[in-house]
Formats: structure tokens, C-alpha cells, sequence
């Protein structure tokens, strides 16, 4: 802590209660910011961590059925087979607003799956393949916005806690001893105007 280079006067006095009350009302608000990022941020971060959970399983599904495929025809016929492959899948990313962050919000539109592969050259297991696959679309979309999410609140709370810790470990404890000098100051000098106005009233009576 810091005393302000300020002269002591009434006029200073003032100004600095009047800018120490906006100071804690602004702390006061950020406060509160600070708590709902923090609700926010870890209420995401316990659904990206199922997110995580169900798009590694899905995943999971979706590769052991392609090694099936791939045993089953060969990789190369598999490869020749997906060239073939004609699916409108769309990614569509719009921005949420909370607390003056944008937040992604990402949404996935898959085609239904239906007949993408002749008889010849590819097993059942493709078709099992390509449906894990879309099936894990939707869920890497929704882990991919809780992350993102997560870490752009992260860094939101990461800022507001350094305003919050300027305020009340910097700025408002200067205040508060810049207010208390001067207003010290202010007294000593009253009580100094008293004894001399009582010296001269007393040589006046005499």
C-alpha cells in the first residue's frame, strides 16, 4: 500500500470517497462476475468431461468396425469404396453471449445414412463403419464447443480475477490510506485553527 501524492485539502477528500465508493461498487460487480464465470465455466467442464467420454466410445465403435472392413476387403477396396461416398454433412457455428464473451455454439446436420457402397467388393461392416462415424459427429461438435467454451471462460476469469485483485490489493487500499491521511491532515489543522482563534480571544479579553 500506497499513500496517493495528494494535497490534503476538502476538495481531494471528497473527490477520492467519491471515486473509492465507485471503486468498490465496480469490485463489488466483478465480484459477482467472477462467481458466475466460475459456475459457468465448471459446468461445462463436467459436460465436456461425459462429452469426452461418449465421443471416445463412439470413436472407438467407429474404428474397430473400419479394422473389420479393412479384414474383411483389404484396405485398398476400402479406399476405392469411400471415393464413391456422397453424404452432405453440415457444420453450421453461431456465437452465444454470456457475460460480454462470445461462445461458439456448434451445431451438426448429418444426412441420414443409407445405401452408399455395391454388394461386391466391401463387407457388412463397412456400412457399420460409415454409421459410427456420422454417429460421432454430432458428439465431437458438442465436445469441441464445451472446450472451446471452457477455455475462452477461462480466460475470462483469468482477467477478472487481476482486475478484482487490483482493486482490492492496490487501488482501494491506497484510497483508503490517501482518505485517512487527509482527513488526519484536515483535523490536525482544525484542531490547529482552535487554539489560535483561543489565543486571540484571550488577548483580546485581556
Amino acid at each position: 500500500m500506497g499513500k496517493l501524492n495528494i494535497a490534503p485539502t476538502k476538495s481531494n477528500l471528497l473527490v477520492l470517497k467519491r471515486q473509492l465508493a465507485f471503486a468498490e461498487e465496480g469490485y463489488d460487480l466483478l465480484e459477482q462476475k467472477r462467481q458466475i464465470l466460475i459456475f459457468e465455466m465448471m459446468s461445462r467442464l463436467n459436460r465436456a468431461r461425459d462429452a469426452e467420454r461418449n465421443a471416445a466410445e463412439a470413436l472407438r465403435r467407429a474404428f474397430k468396425a473400419l479394422r473389420e472392413a479393412q479384414l474383411d476387403g483389404g484396405s485398398e477396396a476400402l479406399d476405392r469404396a469411400a471415393l464413391a461416398v456422397r453424404m452432405d454433412h453440415r457444420v453450421d457455428v453461431s456465437d452465444q453471449h454470456l457475460m460480454g464473451i462470445k461462445i461458439p455454439h456448434v451445431t451438426v446436420r448429418t444426412e441420414p445414412v443409407s445405401v452408399q457402397f455395391g454388394v461386391g467388393g466391401t463387407s457388412a461392416n463397412t456400412d457399420v463403419a460409415m454409421s459410427c462415424f456420422v454417429e460421432a459427429l454430432p458428439l465431437l461438435a458438442e465436445l469441441a464447443e464445451l472446450e472451446n467454451a471452457v477455455m475462452r471462460l477461462a480466460l475470462e476469469l483469468r482477467k477478472t480475477q487481476r482486475r478484482c485483485n487490483a482493486l482490492s490489493k492496490i487501488f482501494m487500499p491506497d484510497y483508503r490510506e490517501t482518505i485517512g491521511y487527509i482527513t488526519g491532515s484536515l483535523e490536525e489543522r482544525e484542531r490547529e485553527s482552535f487554539v489560535i482563534l483561543k489565543m486571540i480571544r484571550d488577548r483580546l479579553a485581556q
